[in-house]
C-alpha cells in the first residue's frame, strides 16, 4: 500500500495558503532562543545594562558587589544566560534565576555554589583582559532549556523539532530513532549525563528511549566531534544532559514540581510529581511520571493500531559537595515503555503476510542509565577535573510468534554498557586544553528456551581536545585520540583492532559583525561495533573477523548578521566505511559491512525583535550505501533517506499579558533518489500552533494549549520505515490538542 500525505496533490497553491494562515495567526515570535550579543570589555556594571538592553530581559545587580569589577568582551549567539555566565566568570559573582522569573547577580560564598554541570561544550565567546574563555565547537548545535520549553517535548521526537538535519522517526516513543544528517545514531557517541548509550537491540524498536520533561539541554555535534565527545563518534555526537535541584533553586531550600496533561487523540493523561531539596552541602532531585492513554488516531481518521500509551519514568540525582570544592553526584534513571505495539514495532502493517500472523504483540522496552560523576566546583589553576563512572542498560522483551500464530515464548535482547573517564581541563590564557582517558565495557545478548548468544566489546582511549581562540576574528578546536578496540563474538573469538582519530574545526570573522566563515574535518576510528540482539547467532561464521569502521566527515559554512537579521549556510558530507550491519544467515553475515555517504546543505534565515522572532532552516540530505540510493530496509542501523526538509517557527511574548504565542511548520519535499524496486517518499506539511500563560500568583503555574498537526494530515515522518508496496507505514497522530498545567511550589 502506497503511503501518501492526504493534502499530498494539493501543490504548491495549498502549500501557500496554509503558511499565510499559520502568519496571519502568528505574526511575531517570542525571543526565547540565542541571541546575537556584542558587548565590548568595560566595568562589569556597564556590561551588565548593556547585556539587559540588548536581551530585553530583567537583570538585577548591586553596584556595591559590580564595583571595581572588569568584565570580558562578550559576543556571539547566545542565550542570556550563557552571556551573563560570561560576563561573571572569575568575577567572584553567581547568576541566580532564569529568564522567567528574572537574573539576578550575588555574591559566591565558599558554602553557596548554585552552579550548573558542565557536561555540554562550553559557550563562544571572546574575552579581553586575564583570560580567553574556551570555544565551542563551531558545528555544535544546541537545544537549550529555553528551546526545550518553547518544544514542549513528550518524546524525543519533540526535542529536535525545528531542525531539519535532525529527524526522528516512528510514532511512539519506543518505536523512534534519531538520525543526524541522515545518519542513525547508533553511528553517532551518544551521551546521557555522560554515560555512553549503546542500544542495538531490535532494529523493530528505537535506540534510546527518552522522557524529556527534565531535559537540561541537548549538544549535536553534526559530522565533526570533539576527541572528548567519547569513543565511536563516527557521524558525530549527542549529549544529553538532565537537571538537578540546584537548577529549580536560586538558594537554599525546598521545593516540589507537579505537572498534569491530557491529549485529545488517544485520550493520554500524564501526570508528574517532582520534589527536590538542597542545603548549603547536599542536594536532590526525584521525579515520576506516568502517562496512559489509548490508541491515537492518524489524519485519515483510522485507529492506529498498536500506538496505546502505557510510560512509566523516574529518575533521582543526589549531589554533595565538600570543603575545597569538591563535587560528588548520583544519579539513576528508568524509563519503562510496557504496551501492545505493532507485530514490528516501527511498521504500521505488512500485506501478505499469514492470516495467523497477528496485527500486534506486547512489547516492554526499558532503559536505565546509573551515573556517578565527580567534579571540582572552584578548581585551582592547573586543577579542573571530571571523573564519570556509568552503566547504562536496554532491554526488550517480546513474545516469538511462528507462523502459525502460535506463541513459543518470550525472547529478550539487552545491551549494556559499564563505561567511564577521567579527563582534566589545563586553562590557557587563549583558552584550554583537555585531557583525558575513557573506557567501556559492552555486552549485547539474547536469551529464550532455545539460544544464548552473545557479543562483548571493549575500548580503551586517551584523548586531548585544545580550544583556543589565538586573535580575537579567530576561534580554534582540534584534537587527536587514540583507541584500542576489542570485539568477542558469539563462539568466544577475539579480534583486536586500534587507532586514531583526529579533528579540527574553527571560525574565522572575516568582516566583524558581518561575516563568519566556519569549517570543520574528522577523520574517526570505531573498531567494529556489536550486531543487534535479535539476529545475533552462535553458529555465526566470522571468518577472519569484522573490519574496522572509519569514517570521514567534513563541513563549510558561512555566517551573517546585519540588523538583526541572521543568515547561515552550510555545505557537509561523511563517508563511513566498514559499517557493520550482522545478519542471521550463519555464512559470512557475522561481518556483513557497509559504505555509508551522506551529503547535503542547510540553508539558515532569522530575524528577532524585542519580544519576537521569526526563523527558517531547510536542509537537503542525500545518503547511499555502497553507491547506491537506499531504503528504510537497507538503512537499518546506517542511515535513512532524507531529502529536503523545510521548517518555518515563529512566536511573540505578550509581557503585560505574560502570554506566549508560537507555532511552526514543516515541509518534507517529495523523496525520489530512493532504491530500485521502491517507491518514492511522499511529501507532507505539518503546522503546529502552541498558547502558553503564566501568571504572576503567588503559585508559579504555567498553563499551555498546544494544537499539533493542525490541518489534520495524514503523513508518516520522513525517517520513519516506509517505502514499500506491501508497508503501511505507523502513521503520526492526526490533529491532537494538548492541554497542560505545571506549578512550582
Amino acid at each position: 500500500m502506497r503511503s501518501r500525505s492526504k493534502h499530498s496533490n494539493h501543490g504548491f497553491s495549498a502549500t501557500l495558503k496554509r503558511t499565510s494562515l499559520l502568519a496571519v495567526m502568528l505574526s511575531q515570535a517570542w525571543l526565547v532562543q540565542a541571541a546575537d550579543f556584542d558587548i565590548p570589555a568595560q566595568a562589569l556594571d556597564k556590561a551588565l545594562n548593556s547585556l539587559a538592553k540588548q536581551s530585553g530581559e530583567r537583570i538585577l545587580f548591586s553596584t556595591d558587589l559590580t564595583e571595581k569589577i572588569s568584565a570580558p568582551a562578550v559576543k556571539g549567539n547566545l542565550s542570556t544566560q550563557e552571556a551573563l555566565t560570561a560576563l561573571l566568570k572569575n568575577s567572584g559573582l553567581v547568576l541566580q534565576g532564569n529568564a522567567a522569573q528574572g537574573y539576578t547577580v550575588v555574591r559566591r560564598s565558599a558554602a553557596q555554589s548554585y552552579h550548573h554541570e558542565d557536561t555540554l561544550p562550553e559557550v563562544a565567546v571572546t574575552a579581553k583582559g586575564e583570560q580567553t574563555l574556551p570555544v565551542r565547537e563551531p558545528a555544535t548545535l544546541i537545544i537549550d532549556e529555553a528551546a526545550l520549553a518553547r518544544n514542549n517535548p513528550s518524546d524525543v521526537r519533540g526535542i529536535f523539532n525545528g531542525q531539519p538535519s535532525v529527524k526522528v522517526g516512528g510514532a511512539t516513543p519506543m518505536s523512534q530513532k534519531v538520525y543526524v544528517n541522515g545518519l542513525e545514531e547508533t553511528n553517532l557517541a551518544v551521551t546521557i549525563d555522560g554515560s555512553r548509550q549503546n542500544n542495538k537491540v531490535f532494529h523493530h524498536n528505537g535506540t534510546t528511549l527518552i522522557d524529556p520533561l527534565f531535559m537540561k539541554a541537548v549538544s549535536v555535534n553534526a559530522g565533526v566531534a570533539p576527541a572528548d565527545a567519547g569513543p565511536g563518534a563516527i557521524a558525530g555526537s549527542i549529549a544529553y544532559e538532565t537537571k538537578n535541584a540546584r537548577d529549580f533553586l536560586t538558594s537554599p531550600g525546598m521545593g516540589a514540581y507537579i505537572r498534569s496533561s491530557y491529549n485529545t487523540n488517544g485520550d493520554v493523561f500524564s501526570q508528574t510529581l517532582a520534589g527536590y531539596g538542597a542545603s548549603e552541602k547536599l542536594d536532590g532531585l526525584a521525579y515520576l511520571t506516568v502517562a496512559n492513554g489509548n490508541r491515537f488516531e492518524a489524519g485519515n481518521g483510522d485507529k492506529v493500531d498498536g500506538t496505546a500509551t502505557d510510560l512509566v519514568s523516574g529518575f533521582f540525582k543526589l549531589g554533595a559537595e565538600a570543603e575545597g570544592g569538591h563535587r560528588l553526584q548520583l544519579s539513576h534513571e528508568r524509563v519503562r515503555d510496557d504496551a501492545v505495539r505493532p507485530f514490528r514495532g516501527n511498521i504500521g502493517f505488512i500485506s501478505g503476510r499469514p492470516a495467523t500472523e497477528p496485527r500486534v504483540r506486547d512489547y516492554e522496552m526499558t532503559r536505565d542509565n546509573t551515573v556517578l560523576r565527580y567534579t571540582q566546583i572552584d578548581p585551582d589553576h592547573w586543577w579542573n577535573p571530571t571523573a564519570v563512572l556509568a552503566y547504562s542498560k536496554t532491554e526488550i522483551t517480546v513474545p516469538i510468534i511462528t507462523a502459525a500464530g502460535v506463541e513459543l515464548y518470550q525472547g529478550t535482547g539487552e545491551t549494556a554498557s559499564f563505561n567511564g573517564k577521567f579527563e582534566n581541563k589545563f586553562p590557557l590564557e587563549i583558552g584550554s586544553i583537555v585531557a583525558g582517558v575513557d573506557f567501556y565495557r559492552d555486552q549485547a545478548k539474547y536469551r529464550d528456551p532455545d539460544t544464548r548468544p552473545d557479543e562483548k566489546a571493549s575500548n580503551n582511549g586517551a584523548y586531548v581536545q585544545a580550544r583556543i581562540n589565538p586573535w580575537q576574528p579567530l576561534q580554534l578546536s582540534f584534537g587527536i585520540r587514540n583507541d584500542r578496540h576489542e570485539l568477542t563474538g558469539t563462539r568466544g573469538e577475539s579480534w583486536e583492532h586500534s587507532g586514531f582519530s583526529s579533528n579540527a574545526s574553527g571560525e574565522l570573522s572575516v568582516i566583524p559583525e558581518l561575516l563568519t566563515v566556519k569549517a570543520g574535518y574528522s577523520e574517526v576510528f570505531s573498531g567494529s561495533l556489536m550486531a543487534e540482539n535479535f539476529i545475533m547467532n552462535t553458529a555465526w561464521n566470522y571468518g577472519r573477523g569484522p573490519r574496522a569502521t572509519k569514517a570521514d566527515n567534513y563541513f563549510v559554512g558561512l555566517q551573517s548578521r546585519f540588523y538583526g537579521f541572521t543568515a547561515d549556510a552550510k555545505v557537509f558530507e561523511t563517508h563511513i566505511d566498514d559499517a557493520r550491519v550482522a545478519r542471521f544467515n550463519p555464512v559470512t553475515s557475522a561481518i556483513l559491512a557497509r559504505d555509508v555517504r551522506t551529503r547535503g546543505y542547510e540553508l539558515g534565515l532569522a530575524y528577532q525583535w524585542e519580544q519576537s522572532f521569526a526563523r527558517a532552516r531547510l536542509a537537503d540530505i542525500d545518503v547511499t550505501i555502497d553507491g547506491a540510493n537506499t531504503d528504510s530496509d537497507a538503512g537499518n542501523y546506517l542511515a535513512t533517506p532524507v531529502g529536503e526538509i523545510l521548517y518555518l517557527t515563529v512566536g511573540h511574548h505578550f509581557p503585560s499579558l505574560h502570554l506566549t504565542l508560537g507555532g511552526d511548520a514543516e515541509f518534507a519535499q517529495k523523496y525520489k533518489k530512493v532504491s530500485n524496486g521502491t517507491l518514492d517518499f511522499p511529501s507532507y506539511e505539518v503546522f503546529n500552533i502552541y498558547a502558553e500563560y503564566q501568571p504572576t500568583w503567588a503559585v508559579k503555574t504555567k498553563w499551555r494549549i498546544d494544537v499539533r498537526n493542525l490541518f489534520d494530515d495524514n503523513y508518516a515522518d520522513r525517517a520513519t520505515y516506509q517505502g514499500f508496496n506491501t508497508v503501511t507505514p505507523l502513521y503520526q497522530p492526526g490533529r491532537s490538542v494538548l492541554f497542560s498545567v505545571a506549578a512550582t511550589f
